[in-house]
């Protein structure tokens, strides 16, 4: 397995060996003793999937608050998407600053969201399936949301804003200054 860091601390790109052959692959995702080796040590209690329809459906930016905060392990199964990590740790040097990365099934990459980040993503091909791995279960009551257009973080997203989809609760999420963030 690969593993490189994309810039922000914490924030890696997993990309597992794919072995495979005239009848399809064989690609162990997932390896706790081997991420192990590089210093990743999480203990996964869920897993999620999601299934978007279209090009451009935005989820996020999400995180959940201490003590149910999330460590996150991205892949896509089918399709691709752009996906996102902004620094929300106020203490830290790189606070409200953001890494993106294209994530996809033929690139076969993995991008690893550590706690005290918010994660969104926005698909880049219809009919795409993402699914992660999380550190603890999901907890409406820690549950947050920052704008996936917040001018003081500044993303630039890979879709025109017009042709952007999002839930109602996406569409309403507060400013990264007046979140609830990592102190």
């Amino acid at each position: 397995m690969q593993v490189r860091s994309i810039g922000l601390g914490g924030v890696v790109e997993l990309v597992p060996a794919k072995y495979g052959d005239e009848r399809g692959y064989f690609s162990e995702t997932y390896n706790k003793a081997r991420l192990s080796e590089h210093g990743i040590d999480l203990d996964f209690v869920q897993d999620n999937q999601s299934y978007s329809a279209r090009r451009g459906v935005l989820r996020g930016l999400h995180y959940q608050l201490e003590p149910r905060a999330q460590d996150k392990l991205v892949r896509v199964l089918k399709g691709s998407i752009f996906d996102v990590a902004v620094d929300i740790r106020r203490g830290s040097p790189t606070f409200g600053e953001w890494v993106g990365l294209e994530l996809s099934e033929g690139k076969w990459n993995q991008l690893l969201i550590p706690k005290g980040f918010a994660h969104g993503f926005v698909t880049l091909e219809d009919h795409t399936i993402v699914a992660y791995k999380v550190t603890d279960c999901y907890s409406p009551e820690h549950d947050r949301g920052i704008r996936f257009d917040d001018p003081d973080i500044g993303i630039s997203w890979p879709i025109e804003a017009d042709a952007l989809q999002l839930s109602a609760k996406d569409g309403t999420a507060t400013s990264l200054a007046n979140a609830e963030v990592f102190e």
